[in-house]
């Protein structure tokens, strides 16, 4: 047993390479055991083992840094940088994050769990590092699962190349993000497809001669002879010009043939690969020499992955090889993921809404299992879209297929459409195009902590001129809402949001429709009564208060608001005569549904009180359980009717 004695990444640099091969299949078995345990991230870090075990041999964490995108691929650095005993706690309340976090190691420098965004650290630390504020030696960008596909990696990519910035970037390509990934750079790279075994005879006489140029390239005296030779060429009486145009376009045009992912190039960055990302030996050479060139500038160096390699259940899911999991039996793995509670309900209406209206398009951003979209996508394949881990064209796309005549629906996590705020407000709503916004995993979600709860939504979208929210509390209502979206789009954008897990099921007579608020409970007098206004799946917890009340002979007045913006006018006339208004919401306190009522309210009688009940403006914890984070907050049961005995 290898693993048991790696407590910290020094000791992997002892090992022979027949030990690190046995040392990859522990760790493999490690991490299977693990996540069925718990549940977690799985795929991604299957795939990542040799790349993580080559990355702590040559380079030297934390005084080399190691940057992880997306972080959900850290779990081997977590294993090999003293954390094993940690994954018996793996994403529990008070245990180990399921990211890297700055709290649990100083080999985890950013909390990165949102994607695309690594090679920008980089840059600014690159920066800080020849301005002499930052010591550390190498700077090295892991960048993986699919986060090529955003826009901020190809920004970052342009600056570090125009500042010619000595960063290691490392390109782990698996051909996925969460689903098969939407980048013609794994199209043209990516060696783990059906034809990998059978490649035609001009297929292998490029691939020898793409890795031949390879060899050459990464070779620091090829550089600088090829340097002085450009020189030579340029610097020659009269066809110098001439002669170093030639030579450009000679490169250029043998790049163009064999190594598609050169516009790296183009930009700036020096490209070196593709490499086999499951050999150690080759990666450690790859990566020696990729030190000695970023001194001339950034560098990419790409290694090729088979995502879930390794665990067959893994191998053999064609969906998303099994990128996470709950627990399971590691012996036969996960069973099947399917789509569930507000999400199934979702899924369903889509489909049925798209039948009756030919205009209705889906997008969704690398997400498709998770939004619920597979069953449209195999019905309508041509109005399916998934533009890859790119959140603000997905808006903007949306926006122009607005403008064309059809209906988008944009299926995406609440926490990610927050990349995506401007173009929300200017490219959307400022247009009144009609768009639908469908926020799956809105307000606490559980296990993935702070940078996954999608709890920001309400406070910003009820500031958006013209957007319609809406907050179903029931699967029933989620249907109704989306069928009525379709028309109430004609006057601008709708949103729904809703959260993860199960939806609660109601009779046709528990369904309200449009705008309106819908009366649930109503007290015999409401001048001695107070008033509770639910958001969403706050409405069972109201409920359930309000019978606990009533059984100990205390009246409340429950309304499902149903639509956060605009409030509905009777809904708030109505609260505004009870003594005291309550609102309860699965969102942040500050500007959100709840200081809207109360604004509202106040303007018809300033004499009421309300008390808005909200999640504070923090970072909030991961835990399992999302009601343990409700109860902390004072938003379940016994928190709510707390609130309206002091009231």
């Amino acid at each position: 047993m290898y693993l048991e004695r790696i407590r910290e990444p020094g000791d992997l640099r002892g090992l022979d390479y027949d030990q690190l091969r046995d040392l990859a299949d522990e760790i493999r078995d490690f991490i299977v055991s693990a996540v069925s345990e718990v549940g977690g991230h799985l795929g991604s870090n299957l795939g990542a083992v040799e790349l993580t075990l080559a990355l702590h041999r040559v380079f030297e964490s934390p005084n080399d840094a190691i940057l992880w995108d997306t972080g959900h691929q850290a779990y081997v650095h977590k294993v090999v940088t003293g954390r094993q005993a940690g994954f018996e706690t793996l994403r529990q309340a008070g245990g180990m994050s399921g990211y890297p976090s700055r709290e649990e190691s100083p080999h985890d420098l950013i909390e990165n769990s949102h994607a695309s965004t690594v090679l920008a650290y980089a840059d600014g630390l690159a920066s800080a590092r020849d301005l002499g504020t930052n010591n550390q030696r190498h700077i090295v960008a892991v960048v993986g699962d699919g986060a090529m596909t955003g826009g901020m990696s190809y920004e970052a990519l342009n600056n570090m190349g125009h500042h010619q910035r000595g960063v290691i970037v490392v390109l782990n390509d698996n051909g996925r993000s969460y689903a098969p990934t939407i980048s013609n750079l794994s199209a043209n790279s990516q060696g783990f497809d059906e034809q990998a075994n059978h490649p035609s005879i001009p297929d292998r006489v490029t691939g020898r001669l793409s890795h031949a140029l390879t060899d050459i390239r990464q070779n620091p005296v090829y550089v600088r002879r090829q340097r002085r030779l450009e020189e030579f060429l340029h610097g020659l009486p009269l066809v110098g010009n001439q002669a170093g145009s030639a030579m450009d376009a000679f490169k250029a045009g043998v790049r163009e043939f064999l190594q598609p992912p050169s516009f790296f190039e183009a930009l700036g960055t020096r490209y070196i690969g593709p490499f086999d990302g499951h050999d150690v030996e080759q990666m450690e050479h790859a990566f020696q020499n990729a030190i000695e060139l970023s001194t001339e500038g950034a560098i990419v160096v790409h290694v090729l992955t088979q995502k879930g390699r390794g665990y067959s259940p893994a191998e053999d899911d064609d969906e998303k090889n099994l990128h996470d999991a709950p627990t399971f039996d590691p012996l036969v793995g996960p069973p099947k993921a399917v789509s569930t509670g507000y999400t199934q309900a979702f899924s369903e209406s889509i489909v049925k809404e798209a039948e009756n209206d030919s205009r209705l398009v889906a997008i969704t951003a690398a997400m498709p299992g998770p939004t619920g979209l597979l069953p449209f996508e195999a019905r309508f394949p041509d109005r399916f879209f998934d533009v890859g881990i790119a959140e603000q064209h997905a808006v903007t796309s949306a926006a122009g297929m607005a403008m064309g005549g059809l209906r988008p629906v944009v299926a995406i996590y609440s926490t990610f459409l927050n990349r995506a705020w401007d173009q929300v407000v200017y490219d959307v709503a400022m247009h009144r195009l009609p768009v639908i916004f469908c926020l799956d995993r809105a307000g606490v979600t559980g296990p993935d902590g702070a940078s996954h709860h999608g709890v920001y939504d309400m406070a910003l979208l009820s500031k958006v001129p013209g957007m319609r929210l809406l907050a179903p509390s029931s699967a029933q209502e989620l249907a109704q809402m989306l069928h009525d979206a379709t028309s109430l789009c004609d006057d601008g954008p709708v949103a729904i949001r809703y959260p993860r897990g199960a939806a609660r099921q109601v009779s046709e007579h528990e369904v309200g429709t449009g705008l309106q608020g819908r009366k649930v409970v109503a007290a015999s007098d409401r001048n001695s009564a107070v008033c509770v206004i639910a958001i969403g799946r706050m409405l069972e917890t109201a409920e359930k208060a309000a019978a606990q009340l009533a059984d100990a002979g205390v009246e409340v007045t429950v309304w499902d608001a149903r639509c956060c913006a605009p409030l509905d006018p009777k809904m708030i006339a109505d609260a505004a005569a009870h003594r005291h208004v309550i609102t309860i919401e699965d969102g942040i306190r500050d500007g959100g549904i709840g200081m809207a009522v109360a604004t509202e309210v106040c303007e018809i009688d300033g004499s009421v009180p309300v008390s808005p009940l909200g999640l504070p403006t923090k970072f909030l914890p991961h835990d399992p359980e999302s009601n343990n984070i409700h109860a902390r907050y004072g938003l379940d049961v016994d928190g709510l009717v707390a609130s309206i005995y002091d009231a």
